[in-house]
């Protein structure tokens, strides 16, 4: 099997996967030979003009909210019904605001709230209502997307530290819970080339750049191909943490 069709007849999910690290990863799994579904919130336009030029295979959109469990049971059932399993979920969508870790007025309980609802109990979410056609693969992967900020407490706020951090500890308590019909990891990026932070331009990642030992701006597609490597090298890995980040964190 060539490495354009490793994925072959195997379904993908991919939350926030209209932009950025998700839409690197779609673009990816499809040209490996997945069907993929590109879950987005908001611009459902930029999904669907990502769909179309996803090659071959039979992709689809659908509307997801972090907020909102039943978008995900209401996922659950169509794939059910119209596919039988799922064998790969990608958790890249979230949320975050830059703020500086010491004003703690700008950062409201609302907004720590509304952090780690999407960006925790949002994954745990997609999680619990795929369950049932993640185990009907026989070898089904959850891949969270993290952020070195789970681990350095350096990132765009307090809040949004302290949700990376629950999202890695998470993944592994999954990982021990739902082995062997599925296996969990975590992919944690430093700062990537979108525009996920707002404010974070070009200028600043490059900067930032010359300060770690590789001395380069991660792009989404280093952390797609991370994401792949996790689908199909790493077989024998669960509840680990694949850091993606040139250095950054030593």
């Amino acid at each position: 099997m060539s490495d354009n069709d490793i994925l072959a007849g195997r379904l993908a999910v991919i939350t926030g996967g209209s932009s950025g690290i998700g839409a690197a990863t779609a673009r990816r799994l499809a040209d490996a030979g997945a069907d993929v579904i590109i879950g987005y919130h908001h611009s459902e336009e930029r999904a669907e003009a990502l769909r179309s030029r996803l090659p071959r295979g039979s992709h689809e959109i659908a509307r997801l909210s972090l907020a909102d469990p039943e978008s995900f049971k209401a996922l659950s059932a169509h794939i059910a019904s119209k596919r039988g399993k799922l064998d790969i979920l990608v958790n890249s969508a979230g949320f975050t605001r830059a703020i500086n870790h010491a004003d703690l007025d700008t950062l409201t309980d609302a907004l720590f709230e509304e952090i780690l609802i999407a960006n925790v109990r949002g994954p745990y979410s997609a999680i619990r209502a795929l369950l049932p056609v993640l185990c009907a693969s026989g070898d089904a992967v959850v891949i969270n997307v993290s952020s070195i900020s789970g681990f350095t407490a350096s990132g765009s706020n307090v809040a949004y530290c302290a949700s990376k951090a629950a999202l890695d500890n998470m993944t592994a308590s999954l990982a021990r819970a739902l082995g062997p019909e599925v296996r969990l990891l975590t992919v944690s990026p430093g700062a990537v080339a979108t525009d996920f932070v707002p404010g974070r331009d070009r200028a600043a990642l490059e900067a930032g750049a010359k300060a770690t030992p590789l001395k380069r701006v991660i792009e989404p597609d280093d952390v797609s191909s991370a994401i792949l490597a996790c689908i199909t090298h790493l077989k024998a890995s669960t509840g680990s943490r694949i850091v993606v980040d040139g250095g950054r964190h030593l």
